[in-house]
């Protein structure tokens, strides 16, 4: 009759019983994450060149059909560690307007002022992409927002 009497001491409310069942019986297993037991695989990814880089951008902005697909390319072009050529930039600014994402066309202009190295490269951009700008009437961050001195 011993489960009777753990049922007494259950239904009695007993703080012994509970503080009991409460403790664990064994240690817990230390979890070893920052080793790994398995070998690592060769990548089976081949480097990429700029010009393969390039014409894949363009054939994917070229096929954007909403903003979701147009910030998802922009955000993995603008993830490598180069700046995308000028006609990326180029694909990229007619399908933010296509899709009519104003915002989005002036901060591409952004985008390639924060990855470029220096205001030159910047201003390369800029000359080799105004008729272009002008074309879709995308204005650049520092001409809707002049800093105050």
């Amino acid at each position: 009759m011993p489960s009777t009497s753990l049922l007494r001491a259950a239904s009695r409310g007993s703080t012994t019983f509970s503080r009991a069942a409460a403790r664990p019986a064994t240690r817990p297993l230390m979890v070893r994450a920052a080793f790994s037991t398995s070998l690592p695989r060769p990548s089976d990814h081949a480097e990429e060149s700029f010009e393969d880089f390039t014409t894949r951008f363009e054939k994917e902005f070229e096929s954007v059909q909403d903003v979701f697909e147009l910030q998802r390319n922009l955000n993995n072009a603008f993830a490598y560690d180069l700046v995308p050529s000028t006609s990326v930039i180029a694909a990229a600014l007619k399908a933010a307007r296509r899709v009519n994402d104003f915002a989005t066309a002036v901060r591409i202009f952004e985008g390639v002022k924060a990855k470029v190295e220096n205001k030159g490269q910047y201003d390369q951009y800029l000359t080799e992409l105004k008729s272009l700008r002008e074309e879709l009437g995308v204005p650049l961050k520092e001409d809707l927002y002049p800093e105050v001195k």
